[in-house]
């Protein structure tokens, strides 16, 4: 019989196949007193080392130039921080209990911290350590391989249902030729999404209790874009989605053969398109789309999974393989924005504030041992590139004077070192505070220039937390409030003559492009994946015949009735 199941679709594709369901026993994990404490801890060491070892076979098993290994890497930084592996020693000698359970205190004590944070994206790295961890136990529970890596073989051409996947897993899918995956837990800003989106395989998260609906060698039909499973489809549903599927794949086709070609409207109106980044390593995805610049370099990164803020040098050699990368195209770094949450210093303090607390420029300007070595690190990357700075979640003009004042004062630092950096560098910030949109008119005369952060614009505008599963249904690109912020923006960085861009979840949504054209954008910066899909909108557009409808959207107070007319501008 023919079953329907809803989840989360976080990378689009559709996959059709055999399922195969991974079953992971659940680990019962309880507390013991042990006498032989020092045994205990030697357990527990050789448990972190074996984990260390897998994924170290994994990274073997993936080609070395590939941009994935990054995420592996990342959990292999893990094993190295004191958090999971110091702290678990002590808690073993203080409390003389066993290696599970103390690593299970403490697993505890971190996912916690990464509960209480409001930034979605930092919150979703509670994940990781949590794979981290239950890799770790599954070995000192006596399981030396990892179920899901060790059959992963031989799976070509099926799709995966498990409780949940770890970055490592979703690597070897790729390389096995799996079609697609389905899980039970899981968030579109996790690292297992944003991998499958990388890798172009269709997946679907937070399907919650659809296993028992599932058995093992039933037909199952993904599809990545709405979120839909279809379990044992009939003829005609099958018939449908094996036709989308050419369709698809024409498609990608078709956007393939515009790679190369140049990003202008149909009536000749060039437009700029550059990408979004997080790591140096997704530069091979830029170039895979033809992609000629970085309008938003991400680099939180740098910062994550460690007990110490990252050097001077290690931030430098970072940006010098993003501007290598680029052979002379243009770049802009976005300075820390770890959210409203996470305070990184040499002890490792964790403060957790409410996203209207301690955040992005404002931790910045409160802690100095985390900004300066960036700043300086940028300034000489400048000197090698077309290097942009841009500064996150700027609120006023005294931000904004304390940031350049800071700058000046490193200039004469480098100047006395002999160190080369562009003085010329642009410098600009992201308008995502309602009270910077509203200000544009007086912030952009003091600024080379301007980028949108719709994501944080449109959560702070109508006062909810994007993250909050009881509220986040309130979140709408499409409210007036938004589109008159962004539009207000826009005409006064063109008043100011100043370039403005949009880097945003917004600027990668096929749905709003046509209609950012029509309020005046000129400049996006969008997700690699959705590179060429935001291109062909573009070329396909006439900006003439946008302006009639746009005008109209913006004369209307109703998001259901901006809706309909939305689907009008993109027919």
């Amino acid at each position: 019989m023919s079953l329907t199941l809803h989840g989360i679709g976080v990378s689009k594709g559709i996959a059709i196949g055999k399922v195969h369901v991974i079953h992971r026993d659940t680990l019962e994990i309880s507390r013991k007193t042990l006498t032989k404490v020092d045994a205990e801890v030697t357990r527990f060491k050789n448990a972190v080392d074996l984990a260390r070892q897998q994924l170290e076979n994994i990274k073997e098993q993936i080609p070395q130039n590939a941009d994935v290994i990054t995420f592996i890497d990342s959990h292999l930084l893990m094993l190295d921080d004191s958090l999971l592996t110091k702290v678990p020693v002590d808690l073993i000698y203080e409390h003389s209990c066993n290696a599970e359970w103390a690593l299970q205190m403490q697993c505890d004590e971190i996912t916690q911290i990464f509960d209480n944070m409001e930034d979605p994206y930092l919150s979703a790295r509670k994940n990781d350590v949590e794979q981290v961890v239950i890799r770790i136990q599954r070995i000192l529970h006596g399981h030396t391989d990892v179920e899901s890596e060790t059959t992963m073989a031989g799976l070509a051409n099926t799709i995966i249902l498990a409780d949940d996947l770890s970055p490592a897993d979703t690597v070897l899918m790729q390389h096995q030729g799996i079609l697609a995956f389905a899980t039970e837990f899981g968030g579109t800003t996790s690292h297992t999404a944003i991998l499958a989106r990388s890798l172009g395989i269709p997946a679907i998260v937070g399907l919650r209790r659809a296993t028992p609906y599932i058995k093992v060698d039933d037909t199952l039909i993904i599809d990545g874009e709405q979120g839909i499973i279809f379990v044992s489809p009939d003829e005609h549903c099958l018939h449908h989605y094996q036709n989308r599927q050419n369709e698809q794949k024409h498609f990608r086709a078709v956007l393939s053969k515009i790679k190369s070609s140049p990003t202008v409207t149909r009536d000749g109106v060039p437009i700029t398109l550059h990408a979004n980044i997080e790591f140096p390593e997704d530069m091979d995805a830029v170039k895979r789309v033809g992609g000629k610049g970085v309008g938003l370099y991400r680099t939180e990164f740098l910062f994550m999974n460690r007990h110490s803020p990252p050097e001077e040098d290690e931030h430098f050699e970072a940006y010098l393989k993003v501007i290598n990368a680029l052979q002379g195209g243009p770049v802009t770094i976005r300075t820390l924005d770890l959210g409203a949450d996470k305070q990184v210093s040499d002890s490792h303090v964790t403060n957790c504030n409410s996203a209207l607390g301690l955040r992005a420029i404002r931790l910045c300007l409160n802690n100095s041992q985390l900004f300066k070595p960036q700043l300086r690190a940028i300034l000489r990357a400048s000197a090698l590139g077309q290097v942009r700075m841009m500064i996150p979640m700027v609120t006023g003009f005294q931000e904004l004077e304390q940031v350049l004042s800071i700058i000046s004062e490193i200039r004469k630092e480098l100047q006395k070192k002999s160190l080369d950096f562009n003085p010329n560098m642009p410098f600009g910030i992201m308008l995502e505070v309602p009270a910077m949109a509203i200000c544009t008119d007086l912030i952009a005369p003091n600024v080379d220039f301007l980028s949108v952060g719709t994501n944080d614009l449109i959560q702070y505008t109508l006062a909810i937390d994007r993250g909050d599963e009881a509220v986040n249904y309130l979140y709408d690109p499409l409210h007036p409030a938004v589109l008159r912020l962004i539009k207000m923006s826009i005409d006064a960085a063109k008043i100011a003559d100043k370039p403005i861009s949009m880097c945003g979840e917004m600027a990668s949504d096929s749905h709003y492009v046509k209609l950012l054209l029509g309020l005046g954008l000129r400049s996006f910066s969008v997700n690699p994946e959705l590179f060429l899909e935001v291109k062909q909108i573009i070329n396909n557009s006439n900006l003439k015949n946008l302006t009639k409808l746009t005008n109209q959207i913006m004369a209307t107070t109703s998001s259901a009735k901006i809706t309909k007319l939305i689907k009008n501008l993109n027919l």
